[in-house]
């Protein structure tokens, strides 16, 4: 299928369905703030995928714009067989206009905007995050951008997970996110006449906050044994068939004091603490050469497996 057919599908189903709720654009901006109150000022904001007219990303800058003491905002859309709008917001002036071009945001023209920016916020479509998250990278530019759970395995992102440049955003990844929606067909919930939609999305980042930093509680292998009967059933603090690790399948079951290397559900990267434990890997299933050599390859057999039965995608991890 040709890129702009791509597009076009992308930004359809996320413009035609879902809206990111201000109230979550909020608590996640104001996260970064309590540990850098400064971090906007002087700063020039980009929402590359985000009508002017309607995007809560942009109305939430655009009321905030002096509270936060922001140099710019520039939020553009991609508008199909047609000009993209785009809004710039000064201290002196806000210009709504067209672009030159449909605000596709590989195109040129919105490279040159990613450069002029400091900072990029947005919920991309999914179906392009992989090169969304590859054109945020190669502008070497700070962001928080929401996506679906199961992107931090890609191979577009893990790598730079492992390598301390991405991590999660600040809000817990439990319960996934609501979502405004149009969709009669497709609601959840109603909350004060608004139709809602629950996603497993998350928000990605490479802003710093506080949460990033709270040490999971940790308890002795018996202690947890005894708290969570169903860890026996579920083959915890066994050795994989396939890997040189230990099985833990739920993050709350760590073990304290385990100084080998334990398989973790990838959820636990939404309680990742970077100065508590090493990312070493994760499952070959998720990316040839992740596994850090941890993979027994003669096993044939990407997808950990203990005692012949396959468990669901897994990180490698170490206490420090």
């Amino acid at each position: 299928m040709a890129t702009n057919q791509k597009l076009n599908k992308a930004m359809q189903a996320k413009n035609d369905e879902f809206y990111t709720r201000k109230a979550d654009i909020e608590v996640e901006i104001q996260a970064y703030l309590e540990f850098n109150p400064s971090l906007f000022v002087g700063k020039i904001i980009l929402c590359p995928c985000d009508d002017p007219t309607w995007s809560n990303f942009t109305a939430y800058f655009v009321e905030n714009f002096e509270k936060l003491g922001l140099k710019e905002l520039i939020s553009t859309c991609y508008v199909q067989n047609g000009k993209g709008k785009i809004l710039r917001k000064t201290a002196r002036n806000t210009d709504l206009a067209f672009l030159n071009g449909d605000g596709d945001f590989r195109s040129d023209e919105l490279v040159s905007l990613r450069d002029q920016a400091d900072f990029i916020v947005t919920n991309p479509p999914f179906s392009l995050f992989r090169d969304f998250i590859a054109w945020i990278m190669d502008g070497k530019k700070q962001f928080a951008v929401i996506c679906n759970k199961n992107c931090v395995t890609f191979k577009e992102v893990f790598p730079k997970i492992k390598a301390n440049e991405i991590w999660s955003g600040y809000r817990s990844w439990a319960g996934g996110m609501w979502f405004e929606t149009i969709d009669e067909n497709d609601v959840d919930k109603v909350e004060n006449g608004v139709k809602l939609k629950n996603v497993s999305s998350i928000w990605l980042t490479n802003i710093e906050h506080n949460r990033r930093y709270d040490p999971i509680a940790l308890y002795e292998k018996e202690e947890n044994l005894l708290k969570y009967p169903s860890l026996k059933e579920k083959n915890a603090y066994i050795k994989y068939d396939n890997y040189d690790a230990i099985e833990i399948p739920l993050t709350k079951a760590i073990p304290r004091n385990y100084k080998g290397i334990m398989g973790v559900p990838i959820s636990f990267l939404d309680k990742f603490n970077p100065c508590q434990f090493e990312l070493i890997g994760a499952t070959e299933s998720e990316g040839k050469g992740f596994s850090n050599g941890l993979w027994i390859s003669s096993s044939g057999i990407a997808q950990a497996c203990v005692n012949q039965q396959r468990v669901y995608k897994r990180v490698f991890v170490r206490a420090r």
